[in-house]
């Protein structure tokens, strides 16, 4: 039994209404599985950071912030952290080093410009342990 073109119009418009459902919720599951993952980074680093400096645990949110910005947010952090990428890209066929490998290596003695970290943050002018 052939179908008028009206039909056949309406069959279609029917199969784009379907598809663009099937792309929407493509979408969601794709943002949900982003968010996932996000989350399992985030818990895991903080773990990773609580792990060695337990005392961050009993931190306020603003002080932990602070604590960032002095250590790691300061320009000494950001080179630390741009010698490691820049150690991945060039070794990035070979396998990280495994925890035992890395905990027997020393960091060595850096100076510390007290200027820089006062300036990011001025709250009390003390420095700990850097």
């Amino acid at each position: 039994m052939a179908k008028t073109r009206l039909e056949k119009i309406a069959n279609y418009d029917e199969r784009i209404a379907q598809l663009e459902n099937q792309r929407k919720l493509e979408q969601q599951r794709l943002k949900a599985e982003e968010r996932k993952q996000r989350d399992r980074r985030l818990y895991k680093r903080a773990g990773l950071l609580e792990s060695p400096l337990p005392e961050t645990i009993t931190l306020t949110d603003e002080q932990f912030t602070t604590y960032l910005h002095r250590t790691v947010g300061n320009k000494f952090g950001r080179d630390k952290l741009a010698e490691i990428i820049a150690v991945g890209e060039k070794s990035a066929g070979t396998p990280p080093k495994t925890t035992a490998e890395a905990d027997n290596h020393k960091p060595q003695s850096v100076t510390h410009d007290s200027t820089s970290d006062n300036a990011a943050n001025p709250q009390d002018g003390t420095r700990s342990g850097a």
